[in-house]
Parts: C-alpha cells; structure tokens; sequence
C-alpha cells in the first residue's frame, strides 16, 4: 500500500490516528485514592500492634508449635515492640525498588508502555481498522452470537492457564469492536478485562491458584475438578446474561449508557461503517495475518510455563520463574507483531519508530498508579500488622462452625485483597494458618482451596488498588465511578454465587 493511500486511509481529519490515551481525569482521580489508601495504611503501621509468626524456610507462617516442656499445641505469633516511622509512609514508592517485587514492578510498567506503542503503530497502518471491518462485516447480523463465544474463549484461558495482566492488551481492542457493533465501552471491558478475571476466579487448572493452593494444601494437583467445572458454568451464566441484557438495552436507547458522552471519540473512529477498500488491501490482509500470528504465540508460551511448573525434575529456580513467561511473550510478541504488521502495511523506517514511541509516551502516566500500588504492600509488610490481622480471624473463627468459618475465610479473603493484589502472596500469607484451622472445625481442605479462588479472583477488578483494572478503564476513558454503578450488580450476583457453591462444598464434605 502507497504512503498517500495509507494516509488518506487512517489520517483523515476525523479521524486521526491517536492511539491508547489514558483518561486525564481517571488518572488523577485513581491516584488520589491510592495515595489516600496507601496514608491509611501508614496510620494502621502506628495504631495496629505489631507482632509476627514463625515462619518456615520458604517463607510459610508456622501458627502453632509443640510447646517442649508441655507437648501442648501454643501459638508461635510474638508481639513486637518495633514501629515503623512514620516518614516512610511517603519513601515506600522508593524503598519499594530493594525488594524482590521491583523487577515485577518495572516489567508490568514496561509492559504497558509496549503497548501503547503497538496500537499506535496498529491504528496508523490501518489494520486495526481492517480487523474492525471485517469483524463487523461478518458478525453484524449475529452479534448476540459473538458476545458468549467471547466470553467463553476468555474466560476458559484464564481458568486454564491463568492469564490476568494479559488482558490488557484486548481491552481497548474489545471496546472497539463493542463500539462498532453498536453498543459501548463497557461491554468492551466485559468482554475482555471482566470475561478474563471471572475465569481466573472460575479457576480449573489455573496454576496461580488452584496449583499453588492444592500444593500447599497437600491435595492431589488439580483434584476436585468435577465441582469446579459446575462452577465454571454457573459463572459464565451469571456473567453472559448480565452482558446480552445490557448490550441489548444499549443498543435500543445508546444514551441510557452511563459512558455515553465520554464514549463519543470511540465512537466517530469505529463508527460500524464497512470499509471495502481496507477489507479488500492485500497489505492490509497479510499484515493483519503476521500481528494475529505472532500473538497466538503466546498461547505457546503459556503452554510451556504451564507444563513446565508441572514437571519436578526441572529445577526450582526455573519453576518458580516461569510463571513471568505469559507476560514476557505477551510483551515481545505483541511488540514484535506490531511493528511488522505496520511495516508490512507501508510504516517504514523513522515513521515507524516515531510513532511507536508517541505511543509508549502516552502510556507514561501509568508508571506512578503501579509503584503506588506496590508501596500499599510493601507498607503493611514493613509495618508488621499482618500477621497480627491473622491471628485475630484466626482466634474468630476457631470456635464457629463449618459454613460460618468458610464463609468468614472467604470474606476475609475478600478485604485482605484490598490490600494485597498478589494471589500467590495471600496464599502464603493466609494458608498455613486457615488449613489447619480448616481441619479442626471439619471443613475440607479442598472447600478452602475453593473459597480462596473463588474470592481472588473477582477481587483482581474490583478495587481501586487493582493496577490491572485501573490501567483497563483508563484506557478506554472510564472513571472507577462508573466502572463501580456499572458492576455492582455483577460482583455482588459473583459473591452470592460463591456462597451458595462454598455452602454447598461444605455440606456435601467437597474433596
């Protein structure tokens, strides 16, 4: 394709390439919040005692020990006299960068920055436009067809493989084609950032939750799958009815949407006219092929991180890494399918370059949301409050029953995922001390392994500490406000499901 008719293609006045913005307003009023959350915490470090428990060499809380005089099962939790200052409350977003948790840090940030590069380069060359003619073209007729198809495809990669940062990069790409078809950015963020977090909490074989939890727990990997999978099915119901229903009520009256106004410039780029011009491009068709391409390699990397977490004799240095390796491939390939899919197209040289990096300066504002995020964390550590959290559930629930104490564990999940984002840390946090609490009032430790799923995932888009939602809406210029009137619903219909299924798991003895 010449340079002029790529120009007159995708740079018409109208609509001129701008790739991923992120919403001004949503990045001030998010940043606020978090830097509210992250004072508060600072004030629980001052306020909260501190105290911590034993732990073992991997790190596992050991909540009770066999006294050696008595023989009689005591507490190993100890009250500490150290406070942290204050002050670094306000040096945690740098303090941070010592800690193991950098590198995840710097990679989530680098990731997204990638990103905005690619779908600048994707919308200048115009395939991004050529993706949307022909999806309309051929689901215009059958839209409500598309929609669980989606939601499906989504929700079952994430159950099985666990893919959630990844979601990222379809969100803005959802949102486009949701627009186009004649419905809003929130059925966009349904279909790829909701669909993808509700299957991480529909969890099958996902190795971040189920994997890990079952290890701990001593159960057979990936036992208990029967009761899952009806699980599975109940959520992709819950979460299919709540998206047709509002789609459809969209499409009758589009100014009932909550995001109508600030929908209006996805709406004059993907409008739903057919494009036969750029349907029929060559270039186009065949650069559109190599960017699809090298992102199904990504399935390819979440296959090998997948089986090789399963295989003991591969070393454990390499096991305990190779979870990164979704992302990483997502990152790269992504990248990499962009930049060829755009020169392929007629983006050569300079112009190339230029506008990629236009769209990873756009990304920027993103990188302070992350840091603070991981500060919150890092405060509740250095402050030495949670173990003192624990041990007051623990001493809670004790003397309950089976369905108070899992429902109890389950919400208690809940709030400390406002707190802690990272499954895997809440796992190693809560587990040794909600396990064998789990066995002394006769509840089974796969019901445990269920409530912990069951509350993770969800919780992954539910509060503002979630950098992987803020950074989703704010791409597509939705305010945490209307995120929240718009989901509502949804999470609580999520949550009253959970405790049908974990009541449920309790009295049927779920092993």
């Amino acid at each position: 394709m010449s340079e002029e008719a790529l120009k007159n293609k995708t740079e018409t006045p109208e609509n001129k390439p701008q790739g991923l913005r992120l919403d001004k307003k949503t990045v001030i009023t998010i940043t606020l919040i978090i830097l509210g959350i992250m004072i508060f915490v600072g004030v629980l470090t001052q306020i909260v005692p501190r105290g911590e428990y034993m732990t073992d060499p991997s790190g596992s809380i050991i909540a009770e020990t066999k006294d050696p005089v008595t023989g009689e099962m005591v507490s190993t939790y100890k009250r500490l006299d150290y406070k942290m200052p204050f002050w670094r409350t306000f040096t945690a977003p740098f303090e941070v960068f010592t800690t193991s948790t950098a590198m995840t840090g710097v990679a989530i940030i680098l990731f997204i920055i990638l990103i905005g590069g690619t779908f600048l380069i994707l919308e200048k060359s115009g395939v991004l436009q050529y993706i949307m003619s022909v999806i309309v073209k051929k689901f215009s007729d059958k839209k409500y067809r598309l929609l669980p198809v989606m939601i499906l495809a989504l929700m079952t990669l994430s159950s099985v493989v666990g893919i959630l940062e990844e979601s990222v990069t379809v969100v803005p790409l959802c949102a486009a084609i949701s627009i186009a078809l004649g419905w809003d950015s929130l059925v966009g963020i349904s279909l790829s950032l909701i669909s993808i977090a509700f299957g991480f909490t529909a969890a099958t074989f996902n190795p971040f939750n189920v994997g890990i939890v079952q290890s701990m727990a001593g159960l057979p990997m990936f036992s208990g799958l029967g009761y899952r999978l009806v699980i599975f099915v109940g959520v992709y119901a819950i979460l299919t009815s709540f998206v047709i229903l509002y789609a459809k009520k969209i499409e009758k009256h589009p100014e009932k949407s909550i995001v109508f106004e600030s929908d209006k410039k996805l709406r004059e780029k993907f409008d739903g006219s057919i494009n036969e011009d750029v349907i029929n491009d060559p270039a186009l068709s065949k650069a559109t092929r190599i960017f699809v391409g090298c992102i199904s390699g990504v399935l390819v990397c979440a296959a090998i991180s997948f089986i090789v977490q399963r295989i003991e004799a591969v070393p454990e240095v390499i096991r305990d890494n190779i979870d990164n390796l979704p992302m990483i491939g997502m990152a790269v390939l992504f990248t990499v399918g962009g930049l060829s899919a755009g020169k392929t197209a007629g983006i050569r040289g300079k112009k190339l370059l230029s506008g990629f990096a236009d769209g990873a300066k756009a990304m920027a504002p993103i990188a302070p949301l992350v840091i603070f995020v991981m500060a919150i964390t890092y405060i509740l550590k250095e402050g030495k409050i949670i173990d003192t959290i624990l041990r007051l559930v623990y001493e809670r629930i004790k003397d309950m029953g089976s369905i108070p104490s899992i429902l109890v564990i389950f919400a208690f999940i809940i709030v400390l995922s406002f707190f802690i984002g990272s499954g895997t840390a809440k796992a190693f946090l809560i587990m040794p001390i909600v396990l064998p609490l789990a066995d002394m009032v006769n509840i089974t430790r796969q019901s445990v392994v269920l409530a912990f799923c069951l509350s993770d995932g969800f919780c992954n888009i539910l509060y503002p500490t979630s950098g992987v939602m803020i950074i989703a809406i704010g791409l597509v210029g939705v305010s945490y406000g209307k995120y929240i009137r718009f989901t509502w619903k949804l999470f609580l219909s999520e949550f009253l499901f959970s405790v049908l299924v974990l009541t449920g798991a309790v009295l049927m003895g779920y092993k």
